[in-house]
């Protein structure tokens, strides 16, 4: 690795934490608040009638659990610690709009549980914005045309 590519990450991995330390500061989100809001989230949507048997695959939740902890780390702090293809693993679940829609009750509930009010708010955008990639992209696979509909949701 050449010394400019070093350079590089290294800047970009310090932007990175000043972006998560501003997020931190204003709305008080911290990692054990994400465990938190994963573990209670997930724990709902297993039992969930609906979305139960969409994660009923997953067969190591300690380590789904985990992964699931860096992504929301990665989209709310900017941490980076999520590498992985979400979009590839969710697209063969032939997920339609009432996945999505129950998907964010649950989330928006928990958060605003769990979170302060400006976290639950920053949590509960992210989450919106997510749900309308997912929901565009599964519906082009079915040869579909969404838009989105759940960032300006109230």
């Amino acid at each position: 690795m050449s010394d400019q590519v070093k350079i590089d990450r290294e800047e970009a991995a310090a932007r990175r934490n000043l972006l998560a330390q501003d997020v931190m500061e204003r709305t008080g989100i911290s990692e054990a608040m994400i465990a938190e809001l994963v573990e209670k989230f997930y724990g709902r949507v297993r039992q969930d009638a609906l979305l139960g048997p969409v994660f009923a695959s997953v067969q190591d939740w300690d380590a789904h659990l985990a992964r699931l902890r860096d992504f929301w780390s990665s989209v709310v702090l900017t941490t980076g610690r999520y590498h992985g293809q979400p979009m590839r693993a969710h697209l063969p679940l032939s997920l339609i709009g009432h996945h999505f829609d129950r998907w964010l009750d649950l989330f928006e509930q928990t958060a605003r549980e769990v979170c302060p009010p400006s976290a639950a708010a920053h949590f509960i955008d992210k989450a919106r914005r997510i749900a309308d990639s997912f929901e565009m992209a599964s519906a082009t696979v079915q040869g579909q045309i969404a838009s989105p509909r759940h960032v300006r949701r109230s």
